[in-house]
């Protein structure tokens, strides 16, 4: 029987090795490393190639977020499960669409967290506890994103549309890039992306990048996941 290949990323090593020996227990699975800061893993996943990689949010230089992105736009094909300390409905869409499979706490039991690692590695995306496939996720991010703007003062229409950059600024916000990410991406200063964040707020008549982010999706601004981006 071939098994699950996996690695586990997380900075506390108590909780680290305690991810691992759950793993261990189970007969189809085969823990391939460990890290312990999103620049290490991120270098170890593009060597070892796992099938899944469970990696804690909160992760000193890149961060799980970040992390699960860089490996999606590099076209890794290993499946990520975010691990997080605190369950935040905004930090749920925001991981989801950085391209995570599946995203849960912390207190979760570990045996929860073996069923859900194997509806990973078999295509499958879990939010909740709860296993979707992807149209499934795609029905469940827009009924929660929308749900979700219910927490937020409601804004509305753009009095000016955006403008082509502007959207491309806002796209990398939507997907959790900083300012900084996003300068390097586009090509452009850090000054300028401020300009259009804050061109973007007024714009979109929002408060913050979670509103802009909220906002974008909720309209269907931002595709969340291309074809290609389907596991086979």
């Amino acid at each position: 029987m071939s098994k699950i290949t996996l690695v586990v990323v997380d900075d506390h090593p108590l909780f680290r090795q305690g991810v691992v020996d759950a793993f261990l227990l189970e007969k189809d699975f085969k823990v391939l490393g460990q890290a312990a800061s999103g620049n290490e893993a991120l270098t170890m996943i593009k060597e070892l190639l796992p099938q899944v990689a469970v990696i804690d949010v909160n992760l000193p230089q890149l961060n799980g977020q970040q992390l699960t992105r860089y490996l999606r736009e590099a076209k890794v094909r290993t499946r990520v499960v975010l691990l997080t300390g605190y369950d935040d409905h905004a930090q749920v869409i925001h991981s989801m669409a950085a391209g995570a499979a599946a995203y849960c706490v912390k207190d979760i039991h570990p045996q929860k967290l073996v069923q859900i690692v194997r509806a990973v590695s078999q295509g499958k995306y879990v939010v909740s506890e709860t296993e979707l496939d992807l149209p499934g996720l795609q029905r469940w991010l827009t009924e929660h994103t929308i749900l979700s703007s219910r927490a937020y003062s409601d804004p509305g229409e753009p009095f000016e549309p955006l403008s082509g950059r502007e959207m491309e600024v806002l796209e990398c916000v939507t997907r959790g890039m900083s300012n900084k990410e996003i300068a390097k991406s586009l090509d452009i200063s850090h000054q300028t992306v401020k300009n259009h964040v804050t061109a973007i707020l007024r714009k979109l008549n929002v408060d913050d990048r979670t509103q802009a982010a909220v906002y974008a999706l909720r309209r269907g601004w931002v595709r969340l996941y291309e074809s290609q981006d389907q596991p086979e």
